[in-house]
């Protein structure tokens, strides 16, 4: 359960509000489409990602290594593959996830509370390292924790927004996927574009293909490879079926959307990311809409950045050895 509320917190981050609203807003309603068939193919990748990082793990004492680059060495028989794998991971964990994600975080903080994106960083740097600086079980109780809670909170945060605007749910499904299949929609998108921002924004969500699958899963107490693959597939059943469904749709019911798409097409000012989301939460629940986004994109965001330290932190050490440890966690919660 540690390994998969581990991968759940490393995943479900704010790509799965920021990057599914971006997607809505940049490639149509036909892009939700297209974030489920990628979501189908996906279940696959995540299932052998998360078998073949328990199968070729290596345990020495209280510790587990894991990841794709034992795989590709033990498995593939590629020692360079695995080295180019670890040292890529290892610097896109450093310069992608602590600037993405504390950034979607200080936008929506911003725009409902009114706390300077420098604070907000500076806290949830603070916040980062408390967890981090004690390594992977440190990680896991946290996730244990959070996961669940942020996964349930926005389950019922959206639900009402679409129960709010259920006369419109069926417009909306129709919308979905007429605009996924046509070559000129009525809202300017044509499949292709719908399919580009769909699948892209599919991929950011949940991640499948980026091998993070085996580092989180290859340290569970378990030693059947299948019930492990089993687990990841249903990390990508909520990613991208549930979340990222629940982000598209109260854009796409409250109106947000259409609003939004049209301001673009105009050249006008408009609402897109987190903002989108919180605003469509506030067409339901006026205020309060606001706070539950503002913090679900906080935990969403927060619970990445644990995750995603634990995954560069492995990658690292698979090259440079422990004493990259100490160095890595606090030149991540600085960036």
């Amino acid at each position: 359960f540690g390994a998969l509320t581990t991968a759940l917190a490393a995943t479900i981050g704010t790509g799965n509000i920021a990057g599914v609203a971006t997607a809505i807003i940049s490639g149509g309603p036909g892009a939700l489409f297209w974030i489920w068939v990628y979501g189908l193919v996906a279940t696959a990748i995540k299932f052998s990602e998360a078998v073949l990082g328990v199968k070729y793990r290596k345990t020495r004492g209280d510790t587990v290594e894991a990841g794709p680059m034992h795989y590709l060495r033990d498995g593939y028989g590629s020692p360079g593959l695995a080295k180019a794998f670890a040292l890529i991971a290892g610097i896109g964990a450093l310069t992608t996830t602590p600037f993405t994600q504390p950034n979607s975080i200080a936008i929506v903080f911003d725009s409902v509370f009114g706390v300077p994106t420098w604070l907000a960083g500076l806290i949830i740097a603070v916040l980062v390292w408390a967890v981090i600086i004690r390594g992977i079980k440190s990680i896991g109780r946290a996730a244990e924790k959070l996961s669940p809670l942020k996964v349930g909170l926005y389950l019922v945060g959206g639900l009402t927004v679409i129960v709010m605007f259920a006369h419109r749910l069926p417009h909306v499904i129709s919308l979905v996927f007429s605009e996924a299949l046509t070559t000129q929609s009525v809202m300017g998108f044509g499949w292709f574009v719908a399919m580009r921002y769909g699948i892209a924004r599919g991929v950011y969500a949940n991640e499948a293909g980026y091998g993070t699958a085996a580092l989180a899963y290859g340290t569970a107490k378990s030693d059947r490879p299948s019930q492990q693959g089993l687990q990841a597939v249903m990390e990508v059943f909520i990613v991208s079926f549930v979340t990222g469904t629940i982000s598209a749709l109260t854009i796409l019911v409250s109106g947000v959307a259409e609003t939004s798409i049209a301001a673009a097409q105009a050249g006008q000012a408009y609402v897109t990311s987190t903002a989108a989301v919180a605003t469509a939460f506030n067409a339901a629940v006026p205020v309060v809409g606001g706070w539950v986004v503002a913090f679900c994109a906080f935990l969403f965001g927060y619970t990445t950045l644990i995750g995603w330290s634990f995954y560069g932190e492995q990658c690292l050490e698979y090259i440079f050895g422990r004493k990259i440890t100490m160095p890595y966690r606090w030149v991540y919660c600085l960036l």
